[in-house]
């Protein structure tokens, strides 16, 4: 499950998505962004600020200052974004990439059943997850009003 930060996350960079589609796009407040996704302000200083130093974002200071996307939403990964926010994704930590860490009761990891299970379906999430942008997710009513009809 992604945690409620990682969501918050998400809304924020939707708001911006939204914003940067505009023919004249302007920085956002934290407080237009917080009262465009109905996330509370006081979480989205921190998850904004961790968002701009991984290069997606930025932020002008002064009266008409605010957040931009810097990079298209084409440009940025939902996985990218994901681990920035939450970490590893891994559902164990021997199958983490970027954290690996070998399991405390684990004896042999190449015959263990539960990490090859684990290994089939992560990496089935993974397909999906690395292939995710900030595009699809603007774009993703449009989706499902196709699929389901909605």
């Amino acid at each position: 499950m992604i945690t409620q930060k990682m969501k918050y996350a998400l809304k924020a960079m939707l708001v911006l998505g939204d914003e940067a589609a505009q023919p004249n796009p302007e920085a956002l407040t934290i407080e237009k962004i917080a009262r465009r996704s109905d996330t509370p302000k006081r979480f989205l200083e921190q998850i904004l600020l961790e968002i701009r130093n991984a290069g997606m974002v930025s932020s002008i200071r002064g009266r008409s200052g605010g957040y931009l996307l810097i990079k298209r939403p084409s440009d940025i990964s939902i996985s990218e974004l994901l681990r920035l926010i939450d970490g590893p994704i891994a559902p164990l930590p021997c199958l983490s990439r970027r954290a690996y860490q070998r399991c405390e009761d684990c004896r042999d990891e190449a015959s263990c059943r539960i990490r090859k299970v684990f290994a089939e379906i992560f990496w089935s999430y993974l397909i999906l997850i690395e292939s995710l942008t900030l595009e699809d997710m603007l774009r993703s009513e449009q989706v499902a009003e196709q699929v389901i009809g909605a």
